[in-house]
């Protein structure tokens, strides 16, 4: 039981951090319609940028800011620069401009920082760990994360749900063409929603830094469990992208952890760990499949309560 509880937690915790990835990818698709693939591209500026503050500071949170600004500007650059020129053109425009930015990200860091992994250092108050539970000790850190994750959810449902800029951003969602019909600067909310997504990306390339390596191409190792958010979620959904992200961090997780253990007692255990962990990590993905054939358009898309 244990065993269980520890790693619904750690599903929770790569769940907080799928949300925080797919709130800001959501966003923008279910806004603007711009399929950005270089989105797990600020997830590794954000990253880089706070872990080179850390280490020259030696302090974790003096890191954070930095890694926030360096986000959000990369974000607002590459939508001034390249984004707000692939607004009218087609989807596939959109993805070979995007997978190029991606490539120039890549050899831009590499060249900043070379190839080598480097680590976060873990904020002092923060490197311990808390019994929850007699015999569970649990990463104190963790905790952080997950905690940083349900603030960053509740802020952004009072912005979306209770502000004048969420409700032209609910209203793009929407339909694009009215709200630029009734005088809203829709260059504007673009760009202020590309930022935030950007920010948002950021935040989780710094959170994770300190529990995994910082590296080259780190953001395309989860850009694509954080497409499938947004898509069982619903595009332009951020309570879809809130309970798409905590479902499917809790299924992989829990995947990875146990099924190659219950297979072991049917099978021998060469077997077990190989056809285990291949079920595992297609596991989102079968999921999403039996979400999109109930709900084609997620569970809670835009003009669908979501």
């Amino acid at each position: 039981m244990i065993l269980i509880f520890e790693q619904l937690l750690n599903g929770l915790q790569y769940g907080v951090m799928l949300f925080l990835l797919a709130a800001g990818l959501t966003l923008i698709f279910g806004i603007m319609g711009v399929i950005n693939l270089a989105h797990g591209s600020l997830f590794m500026v954000g990253a880089y940028a706070g872990t080179y503050v850390a280490g020259v500071t030696g302090s974790f949170w003096l890191g954070l800011p930095a890694a926030l600004l360096a986000a959000a500007a990369t974000g607002l650059l590459v939508e001034a620069l390249v984004v707000r020129r692939l607004y009218a053109r087609d989807h596939l425009d959109q993805v070979l401009a995007t997978f190029a930015l991606i490539l120039m990200f890549n050899q831009l860091i590499t060249l900043g920082f070379g190839r080598q992994p480097v680590f976060t250092p873990l904020p002092a108050a923060f490197a311990g760990s808390v019994e929850l539970l007699p015999g569970l000790p649990y990463p104190t850190y963790r905790l952080l994360i997950i905690a940083t994750g349900l603030l960053v959810a509740l802020g952004l449902y009072l912005l979306i749900n209770r502000t004048r800029i969420g409700m032209l951003v609910r209203a793009g969602a929407t339909n694009r063409d009215m709200v630029r019909a009734l005088g809203v600067d829709i260059r504007l909310l673009y760009t202020l929603v590309f930022g935030l997504g950007a920010l948002l990306a950021g935040l989780a390339g710094y959170m994770t830094g300190p529990i995994s390596a910082v590296q080259v191409g780190m953001g395309e190792q989860i850009l694509l469990a954080t497409f499938v958010v947004v898509v069982v979620g619903g595009v332009g959904s951020i309570k879809g992208a809130f309970v798409a992200g905590i479902v499917l961090g809790v299924v992989d997780t829990m995947l990875r952890a146990f099924l190659p253990g219950m297979l072991r007692q049917v099978m021998p255990p060469s077997d077990a760990d190989a056809i285990g962990l291949g079920i595992a990590s297609m596991g989102i993905y079968l999921l999403m499949a039996l979400v999109l054939l109930i709900r084609p358009k997620g569970l809670f898309s835009v003009g669908t309560g979501g």
